[in-house]
């Protein structure tokens, strides 16, 4: 067999790893295979979409986790305030159930308010969203949603859904007292959520995060990983298109809204292929979770609505 020349196979080696090979002497480098097909994004829901805030509605987590597998869902996004127990061993069982069903726990959309003048009230609500972390922990649910919550100058929730989510800033104070408030709350929950492995999702909903520009300025100005964009596509109410691209490199998570039967409140006609197309431009690859706001019965309006999503995101 022929001697390999000590220094030449040096000057061979230190070549190939520069090229991202190695390949021993008298042998050819095999040609990689640059053949790759890209994955659908998986498809979870959320248990909201089988609630809806409708009167006699609400199911049990466990029905929705099974239902959810039986209408071929990837994951489930549990709505906190659908949780009848959150003792540990509910939270094992649910996290038991998910796993036999094939599907994940991906999320959990939590409800609070950082927009309080009085410093209790604040506290009471970074209180909250900790012990929502630790939920979230306990099922190995690596998201929560938060809000940066609303002004409460509305008359009511319809109210405000009738003048499109915008409500007067609360007498004697401004938006940018509202700002602070709210990016002092998010960062004082930031130590636990990177604790526990939690990531913060801040969604375009009403108050401070109503706009692109309102969401962004406060994930960059607490610039950190443990607080990033869940995106909403039907919170955006004038141009989605153009908003959700805003914020799209910035998002981890997305919930995309259906209305079939006719939207409880409102209702938008969204190019889910255009969405689709959006989130492809920025490298998008996480989950795309349905939360159904229609009035048509949830066991047919589900397969419609995973079927619309599959063909734009699969």
């Amino acid at each position: 067999m022929a001697t390999v020349n000590r220094r030449r196979f040096i000057r061979q080696s230190a070549a190939a790893l520069a090229a991202g090979t190695l390949v021993s002497p008298g042998l050819h480098a095999a040609t990689p295979d640059t053949t790759v097909t890209p994955r659908g994004l998986p498809i979870a829901v959320s248990t909201y979409s089988f609630w809806r805030f409708k009167k006699n509605m609400k199911l049990p987590i466990e029905t929705c986790i099974d239902e959810a597998a039986r209408f071929g869902f990837d994951g489930v996004d549990i709505l906190h305030v659908q949780m009848e127990d959150e003792s540990n061993a509910h939270l094992q069982t649910l996290k038991r159930r998910a796993l036999i069903n094939g599907l994940d726990l991906c999320c959990m959309s939590t409800h609070q308010s950082f927009i309080s003048p009085d410093k209790s009230k604040r506290q009471k609500n970074i209180d909250d969203t900790i012990h929502y972390i630790e939920l979230a922990y306990a099922m190995g649910i690596p998201i929560i949603r938060i809000n940066t919550g609303r002004w409460g100058t509305s008359a009511s929730f319809d109210a405000l859904m009738a003048n499109g989510g915008i409500e007067p800033v609360l007498p004697g104070h401004t938006e940018e007292e509202g700002y602070k408030w709210v990016i002092d709350s998010i960062e004082a929950c930031l130590s636990k959520a990177e604790q526990c492995g939690v990531i913060l999702g801040l969604e375009n909903h009403w108050g401070l995060s109503r706009t692109p520009e309102g969401l962004l300025r406060i994930v960059k100005a607490i610039d950190s990983p443990w607080l990033r964009v869940l995106l909403d596509t039907g919170n955006f109410l004038e141009d989605p298109y153009d908003k959700l691209a805003q914020c799209a490199s910035e998002a981890v998570f997305m919930q995309a809204k259906t209305y079939f039967g006719g939207g409880i409140w409102y209702r938008l006609d969204l190019d889910y292929g255009r969405i689709a197309e959006i989130m492809r431009r920025h490298n998008y690859r996480g989950y795309v979770s349905l939360e159904f706001e229609g009035h048509e019965d949830y066991h047919t309006a589900l397969p419609k609505s995973l079927a619309l999503l599959r063909e734009a995101f699969g």
